[in-house]
């Protein structure tokens, strides 16, 4: 039980987090490198070859020459993937709410049928004290 101190258990966990980290960041620009749109293909082919056989150089370098515009890349498409959940909304939404008649659409109702002799004057008042309650 003495042959690890409290020391290196730490030391342990702090390598595992830091080597967690890494992961993160690799699979954030291997993301990126598919993300943009202005690379070409071979260029994209080139940083993933890259980032996969020299992955902590990679990593690195990537980030020094294109790391400005990561933020920018994954701003936009946060930005498209709102728009496009709003439009679904609007879409899905517009529909019901124009089934829904409004209170002066069913009044203008009423007295057309008041106007044209469906209704007598006591059922006009109920209907327009039911609609308007």
């Amino acid at each position: 039980m003495n042959n690890y101190p409290l020391l290196d258990a730490f030391l342990t966990m702090l390598w595992f987090f830091l080597f967690v980290l890494w992961l993160f960041v690799l699979f954030r620009v291997i993301l990126d490198i598919f993300r943009d749109d202005a690379m070409s293909g071979w260029a994209k082919a080139g940083w993933l070859t890259f980032t996969i056989l020299l992955p902590y150089l990679g990593v690195l370098v990537y980030l020094i020459v294109r790391g400005h515009g990561m933020g920018e890349r994954a701003e936009a498409e946060a930005r498209a993937n709102k728009e496009a959940f709003d439009d679904y909304i609007r879409q899905t939404a517009a529909p019901q709410a124009a089934e829904a008649p409004t209170h002066a659409e069913q009044l203008a109702k009423l007295a057309e049928l008041k106007a044209n002799g469906n209704l007598t004057d006591q059922e006009f008042e109920r209907a327009k004290a039911k609609l308007l309650s």
